[in-house]
C-alpha cells in the first residue's frame, strides 16, 4: 500500500508541476521580465554594466521554469504521500480523500503561506545580493516555527479531543498556533529591500502571482490524491477480510 500511495503522490506531484508551469508562464514570467528590465535600465541610468547572463531568458522561463517546478511537485509529491500514511486515522477520524485534501490545506498554510506573509517573495533587482544568505536564514527559520507551531497544535487538538467538542478542540489549536506565529512573526526582524523607485504595481503582481503558483501545485496534488488515496484505501480495507486468517 506504502508503495502504491507513494506512487501516487509522485504523479499527483507531477501534475502539480506541470500546471505550476502554466500558471507562472502565464501569471508569473511577465512580471519577473518587468523587474529583469527594471534592473537594466537602473543600471544604465547609473553608469553601470548590465551583469552577464549565462543562462538566456528565453531558457530560464522555458526548459529551465518546467524543469524546477517538475522536480519540485515530485519532490513534495513524494514526502505528501509519506506523510499522509503517518497521518491517516492519527489525526482524525476523516476519510482518506478528506484527509488528504485538508493535509494539502494546511501544508499549503504551515509551509508557505504564513512563512510568506512574513518574508515575500521578491522579484529580480530587489534585495541586496550581500544579505541573500540572512535572508534565507531568516525564512527558513520562519518555516521551522511554522512546523513546529503546526505539530504542537495538532498534539494540542488530539490532547483536548477527549475532553471537548472536536470543532471547540480544532478551534483552540488553531488559535494555539496562530499566537506562535504571529508572536514569532513580531518578533523576528524584518528585511525591507525594496528599492523606492520599484514599481509597486509589479512588486505586488509578483508576489500575488507566486501565492497562485504556490496554491496551484497544492490544489492540484491535494485533489489529485485525494481522488488516489480514496480508491486505494478503499480496495485495501475491502481486500484485508479475505486475505485474514479464519
Amino acid at each position: 500500500m506504502l508503495r502504491t500511495l507513494l506512487i501516487w503522490g509522485l504523479l499527483a506531484g507531477l501534475c502539480g508541476g506541470l500546471l505550476a508551469t502554466g500558471f507562472a508562464e502565464i501569471a508569473g514570467e511577465p512580471h519577473v521580465d518587468a523587474a529583469i528590465r527594471f534592473e537594466d535600465q537602473t543600471a544604465k541610468a547609473a553608469g553601470q554594466a548590465t551583469e552577464p547572463v549565462l543562462v538566456s531568458r528565453d531558457l530560464q522561463k522555458s526548459a529551465g521554469l518546467l524543469t524546477a517546478s517538475l522536480v519540485y511537485g515530485l519532490a513534495l509529491g513524494g514526502i505528501f504521500a509519506i506523510v499522509f500514511v503517518v497521518a491517516y486515522g492519527r489525526v482524525g477520524r476523516a476519510s482518506p480523500a478528506r484527509t488528504a485534501l485538508l493535509l494539502a490545506a494546511g501544508a499549503f498554510v504551515v509551509l508557505y503561506l504564513i512563512p510568506f506573509l512574513k518574508y515575500p517573495a521578491n522579484p529580480p533587482s530587489v534585495g541586496d545580493p550581500d544579505t541573500i544568505g540572512r535572508r534565507t536564514e531568516l525564512y527558513l527559520l520562519m518555516v521551522s516555527i511554522s512546523v513546529l507551531a503546526g505539530i504542537a497544535a495538532m498534539r494540542l487538538r488530539a490532547t483536548l479531543r477527549g475532553k471537548l467538542e472536536g470543532s471547540v478542540a480544532t478551534g483552540i489549536a488553531v488559535a494555539a498556533y496562530l499566537v506562535i506565529v504571529l508572536v514569532a512573526g513580531l518578533i523576528m526582524p524584518g528585511v525591507h529591500e525594496v528599492p523606492k523607485l520599484f514599481p509597486a504595481t509589479t512588486l505586488w503582481d509578483f508576489r500575488l502571482s507566486s501565492v497562485g503558483m504556490q496554491l496551484t501545485m497544492w490544489t492540484t496534488l491535494g485533489l489529485v490524491f485525494a481522488v488516489a488515496a480514496q480508491r486505494v484505501m478503499t480496495r485495501e480495507r475491502a481486500a484485508s477480510p479475505s486475505t485474514s486468517p479464519v
